[in-house]
C-alpha cells in the first residue's frame, strides 16, 4: 500500500471553500481502481490547515492517480487557493490494504 499524508495551509479566504473548491479532485480520485481511501480533515486549532490522507493499492494505482487529467486539474485548482506549499508524507507499507482494527480500544457495552 502506497500512504500519504499532505497537509495543506489554504489562504483564509479560501479555508471555507476548500473542500468545494477540491471537491472534483476527490470525487474522481475516490473513483480510482486502485484508491483505497482518499479522506480530508480540518484542523480544530488553524481552520486553514487541512490534512488529506490517501492510500493506493500499489505503485501503478500510484503512478496512475498522478497521470490523471483530474490529478493535474485539481492541482491548478488547489495552486489558486493555498498559502504555502503543502508538506507530505509518502511511504509504501508492505502486506497492508486498508485501515486495520486498533488493538489498544475498543467499544464498551
Amino acid at each position: 500500500m502506497i500512504f500519504i499524508a499532505v497537509r495543506f495551509t489554504v489562504r483564509p479566504e479560501n479555508a471555507d471553500e476548500w473542500l468545494s473548491l477540491v471537491g472534483p479532485f476527490t470525487e474522481a480520485t475516490r473513483a480510482e481502481p486502485g484508491n483505497l481511501f482518499f479522506d480530508w480533515s480540518r484542523s480544530v486549532e488553524n481552520p486553514d490547515k487541512y490534512t488529506l490522507l490517501e492510500a493506493f493499492a500499489d505503485d501503478d494505482a500510484a503512478v496512475a492517480h498522478v497521470k490523471s487529467d483530474h490529478f493535474t486539474a485539481g492541482l491548478a485548482a488547489m495552486a489558486t487557493a493555498i498559502a504555502e506549499t503543502p508538506e507530505i508524507i509518502n511511504v509504501t507499507i508492505p502486506d497492508q490494504d486498508g485501515w486495520g482494527p486498533m488493538a489498544e480500544l475498543a467499544p464498551q457495552v
